[in-house]
């Protein structure tokens, strides 16, 4: 039988249910408890934005930032690049740009020598 979890947020009335076959550990129904709430806050926030353009901008956000999540989960690491440039991009940071902070990070890692570099980035 489907179980429920539902989180309400008090600013603005919002509710948001999650509705499925949960685990019977305490920890993970916590997880889930806490994520729903989290999620309901953070829509209620957005939707209460009263700029429209502000709150497209907010929804892309965050729905890149939840592919992203989603991505680094299922440790999918071509697309999370992908998700990373993007946003870079969106900010307005250069494929250049970003070659260029690459260079200085992986710079920075090998002058201190406590990283160990995957052979394709081992000068």
């Amino acid at each position: 039988m489907a179980e429920q979890y539902a989180a309400r947020d008090t600013r603005t009335g919002l509710e948001v249910a999650v509705t499925g076959e949960f685990p019977p550990h305490p920890d993970d129904r916590i997880r889930i408890a806490r994520t729903t709430t989290l999620f309901t806050r953070l829509m209620s926030t957005i939707l209460s934005t009263p700029n429209e353009s502000e709150r497209r901008e907010r929804f892309v956000a965050i729905e890149t930032q939840l592919e992203l999540a989603d991505a680094l989960i299922r440790q999918d690491m071509e697309e999370v690049q992908r998700l990373m440039r993007q946003t870079l991009e969106r900010m307005g940071i250069t494929p250049e740009q970003m070659d260029e902070m690459a260079r200085k990070i992986l710079e920075q890692l090998r002058e201190r020598g406590d990283f160990d570099f995957p052979p394709q980035l081992d000068p």
